[in-house]
C-alpha cells in the first residue's frame, strides 16, 4: 500500500469520539449501520431520522408509554421494554430516570443510549387538542437545498438538437440538483407537507419538465384516535410483520447489534423522502376496536418502465424491465418516465395485547400492462404476468426474557402458463441472560419462486427470495469497560443468482470488542469476513466454473471527546478480497474527523481528511460522511487518492439554520473518472451543498 506513512502515524496519535450520546452522535450511528449493509451511494433515510429527531424533542413519558413508542424508536429491544412495563405494574411508576438501573435487563450503557428520548413524568399527555391549539404548537418547516455538479461532465456538453434527439449520451436539463419541502406537523398526529425534487440532468420548467421539478411528492396524516388511529391520504408507506410479506421502506441488515435482526414494524406513516419508488400513492386507514387492529391501504401510481410493442399484435405491449432509477435526463430515460401503472391494494388484520401481536396481511399488486422480462434459466421463478397476490402472517411476544418473532409468506405469481407460487418464512428469538449477555437467533427459508415487490425481510442477497439461512449473534459486556459483539450467518441459494450459474453458499462472520473506559474515549476493532460462490471471471470451455470469493474487513476506529466542544475521531479499515481468478486484491483507508460544536454558539462544523488506496473498484470502502440534514453521504472510497469535506452549520434568527458542505476526491493516478456522459476528464471530483431550514 503507498499511503502515506506519516499520516497513519498522525491517525494513531489522533485517537479518539464524542461527548455521551448526543442527538446527533446517536443518528448517525443508526445512519452508519444502514449504510454499511447497503453498500450504496444513493439512499433517503429521511424517515429514520424524522423519528429520532421527533423523540429527541419530545421524550417518551415511560410512566405512560404502553411500549409501541419505545419499540418504534429502535433503539431498545422488546426484552427491555417487557422488563420496564412489568416494573411499573410490580412497583408502581418511576420516580427518577435512575431507577431504570434497577431493571434486570438494563445497564448504564442502554441508558445512557436512550436518555435524549425519554423522560419521567407524573403529568399526563394532553390527547385532545383543539385544532388552533395544534396550529399554534404545531412546528412548520421549509427546506430549500441546491446542489450543482461542480466539474463539467461529457453528458452537459451543448450539442446539436438533432444529436441530443438522437443520442442517449446528452442531458436535456442542467447539471444542478434542487430540492424543496414544506412540512406542518403536530407531534406525531398530523402531518401535512409537499417535497419536490429535480435530479441533475433533469429538465426544469420545460421541454419534458414543463410542471417544474421532476418529482413531487405530497400527503395527508393523522394518527391518535381510539378507532380511527390512523389516515394517511396522497404518499404514504406501509411496514407490516418481519418485512417479507410487504414492507415499502427500508429496514436494518446485520450489523454489529443484534437486537437490529428484528423487524418493528410501524404500520402507517407519512412519506417525505424523495425515492421515487419505495412508496405508495393513495389512501390508508389504520382502524382500531379495543385489542384488535385493521390496516387497509389502495395505492395507484405511475412507476418507470420499459415498452415493447408485440410484432404480431400491433395493439400489445409488454413491459420488459422496470427502472428505478428516477432518472430522467436522457432520451431512454425520458421515454421510461411512468410508461406502466401500478396498483395496489392490501389490508392487515391484527390482535395486539401489550407486546403480545398476531397478524394477517393480503395484499394484491397488478400493473395495466403485462410484465415479462425477458426468461433466463436463472430468472425463470421471477415475477411475470399482471397480477400479484401475497398472503402472510405474522407474531411477535415475549416469554420471561426471551423475545420470540416470525413471518410465513406465500405469493401466487401470474405467470404465462401457469398460477405458480412459492412460501417464505422467518423466525427469530432475542435471549438475554441478564443485562450483560444477549443472544440472537434467526432462521429463514425463501423458496425461489416466492416473489414480492415490495420487501425488507432479514437477508444476506438483498430480496426476500431463494435463500435459505441461519444466523446467531452475541452481545456481551464483560464489565464497564469492555463489550464484545459478533454474529455467525451461514446461508446459501438453492438455485441460480445473476452472475452465479448454479446453487450457491457462503457465510459471514463478525466480531467487534470494544473498549470504553469513560464517556469521552472509546475504541472498537472490528473483524468481517464474507465467502461467497460466483461465477469465475477467468475459464476455458462454455459451462463457467463456479469460485469462492473471501472479503476480509479489517476496523479500527477510535473516538475520544476532548472537550465539551470538540471531538476527534479516528479510523482505518483494511480490505482484502481473494478469488482464484483474480488473485488477491487490496484496499484501504484512513479518515480523520474533527467536530467542533461549541454549546452556546450559532455555529458549528465538521472536518474530514481520508487517504484511501485500493486495487480497484471490486475493493472499494464505503463510509458515511456528515451532511447537511436529511442529506446522506455515503460514498465509496477506490483507486488512489485524498479525500477531504468541510460542513459548516450556522444558526441564525431563532428560525434559521443554514447548512454549507463542500468535499472533493484528489485521485493519483487518473486523468478521466467515469465513463459516459457521467465522464470528467481530470482528477479531481467534489460536491456542494448549500441548505436553508426555516422554523416558524
Amino acid at each position: 500500500m503507498r499511503a502515506s506513512i506519516g499520516f497513519l502515524c498522525l491517525f494513531v496519535l489522533m485517537v479518539l469520539p464524542s461527548w455521551a450520546q448526543v442527538k446527533t452522535e446517536i443518528i448517525q450511528q443508526r445512519i452508519e449501520f444502514i449504510s454499511e449493509r447497503f453498500q450504496s451511494e444513493a439512499m433517503d433515510l429521511t424517515n429514520i431520522i424524522e423519528q429520532l429527531n421527533y423523540f429527541y424533542e419530545h421524550p417518551i413519558n415511560l410512566n405512560e408509554t404502553e411500549g409501541i413508542e419505545l419499540e418504534d424508536l429502535g433503539l431498545l429491544t422488546t426484552i427491555q421494554i417487557s422488563d420496564l412495563l412489568r416494573h411499573r405494574k410490580l412497583f408502581g411508576k418511576l420516580i427518577t430516570i435512575y431507577e431504570l438501573q434497577s431493571l434486570t435487563f438494563w445497564d448504564l450503557q442502554t441508558i445512557e443510549l436512550v436518555q435524549p428520548f425519554i423522560r419521567v413524568d407524573d403529568k399526563l399527555d394532553n390527547i385532545h387538542v383543539s385544532f388552533k391549539e395544534a396550529l399554534r404548537q404545531g412546528k412548520f418547516e421549509w427546506f430549500l437545498r441546491y446542489q450543482p455538479t461542480v466539474e463539467p461532465r461529457l453528458g452537459y456538453e451543448k450539442v446539436s438538437d438533432s444529436l441530443l434527439a438522437n443520442s442517449n449520451n446528452y442531458y436535456y436539463g442542467n447539471s444542478d440538483r434542487y430540492y424543496t419541502r414544506f412540512r406542518y406537523t403536530y407531534k406525531t398526529n398530523f402531518s401535512l407537507g409537499v417535497t419536490a425534487e429535480k435530479d441533475p440532468g433533469e429538465e426544469f420548467f420545460r421541454g419534458s419538465q414543463n410542471n417544474g421539478f421532476d418529482f413531487y411528492s405530497a400527503h395527508l396524516f393523522f394518527k391518535g384516535g381510539k378507532y380511527v388511529r390512523g389516515v394517511a391520504l396522497g404518499d404514504y408507506q406501509v411496514q407490516i410483520g418481519q418485512g417479507i410479506g410487504f414492507w415499502s421502506s427500508y429496514a436494518f441488515g446485520k450489523t454489529a447489534e443484534i437486537a437490529t435482526v428484528k423487524r418493528t414494524a410501524i404500520p402507517l406513516r407519512a412519506y417525505t423522502s424523495v425515492d421515487e419508488n419505495r412508496f405508495l400513492r393513495g389512501a390508508a386507514v389504520d382502524l382500531g376496536y379495543k385489542n384488535f387492529g385493521l390496516l387497509l391501504f389502495t395505492s395507484s401510481k405511475r412507476v418507470d418502465a420499459a415498452v415493447i410493442a408485440d410484432s404480431v399484435y400491433d395493439d400489445l405491449e409488454f413491459i420488459s424491465t422496470l427502472d428505478l432509477t428516477g432518472l430522467h435526463r436522457t432520451n431512454r430515460e425520458i421515454l421510461k418516465k411512468n410508461a406502466l401503472r401500478e396498483n395496489i391494494v392490501g389490508a392487515n388484520l391484527n390482535f395486539h395485547k401489550g407486546l403480545f401481536r398476531i397478524g394477517a396481511t393480503g395484499v394484491y399488486q397488478g400493473y395495466d400492462r403485462p410484465f415479462l422480462r425477458d426468461l433466463k434459466i436463472y430468472n425463470q421463478f421471477d415475477f411475470r404476468g399482471q397480477h400479484h397476490f401475497n398472503f402472510a402472517t405474522d407474531y411477535s411476544f415475549n416469554y420471561k426474557n426471551i423475545s420470540l418473532f416470525g413471518e410465513v409468506a406465500k405469493a401466487f405469481n401470474d405467470s404465462l402458463s401457469a398460477i405458480s407460487s412459492g412460501w417464505a418464512m422467518i423466525h427469530g428469538a432475542l435471549i438475554s441472560f441478564d443485562s450483560r449477555v444477549s443472544f440472537g437467533l434467526v432462521y429463514r427459508d425463501y423458496q425461489r419462486d416466492y416473489f414480492s415487490f415490495y420487501n425488507a425481510g432479514f437477508s444476506e442477497g438483498g430480496n426476500t427470495q431463494n435463500e435459505r439461512g441461519l444466523y446467531s449473534g452475541i452481545k456481551m459486556k464483560f464489565n464497564s469497560k469492555w463489550s464484545l459483539n459478533g454474529y455467525v450467518d451461514l446461508f446459501k441459494f438453492p438455485w441460480m443468482k445473476y452472475s452465479v450459474d448454479g446453487p450457491s453458499r457462503g457465510h459471514e462472520f463478525l466480531v467487534q470488542p470494544v473498549y470504553k473506559p469513560n464517556k469521552i474515549l472509546e475504541v472498537y476493532f472490528r473483524f468481517r469476513q464474507q465467502l461467497r460462490e460466483r461465477n469465475s471471471s477467468v475459464y476455458e470451455g462454455s459451462v463457467t466454473p463456479i469460485e469462492t470469493y473471501t472479503q476480509r474487513n479489517y476496523r479500527l476506529n477510535l473516538t475520544y471527546v476532548v472537550s465539551e466542544s470538540f471531538t476527534l475521531k479516528s479510523r482505518i479499515e483494511f480490505l482484502t478480497i481473494n478469488s482464484q481468478s483474480k488473485g488477491l486484491q487490496k484496499g484501504m483507508i484512513a479518515t480523520q474527523d474533527f467536530l467542533w460544536k461549541p454549546k452556546d454558539s450559532p455555529i458549528d462544523f465538521a472536518l474530514r481528511y481520508a487517504l484511501f488506496d485500493t486495487d480497484g473498484y471490486d475493493t472499494r470502502i464505503y463510509s458515511f460522511e456528515n451532511n447537511a440534514l436529511y442529506v446522506f453521504a455515503v460514498p465509496a472510497y477506490y483507486y488512489q487518492g485524498s479525500r477531504a469535506y468541510l460542513l459548516v452549520r450556522y444558526f441564525f434568527l431563532k428560525r434559521f439554520d443554514l447548512s454549507i458542505r463542500y468535499g472533493y476526491f484528489l485521485y493519483n493516478n487518473r486523468f478521466k473518472l467515469s465513463s459516459g456522459p457521467e465522464q470528467i476528464n481530470g482528477s479531481r471530483k467534489s460536491d456542494f451543498v448549500i441548505q436553508l431550514r426555516i422554523n416558524f
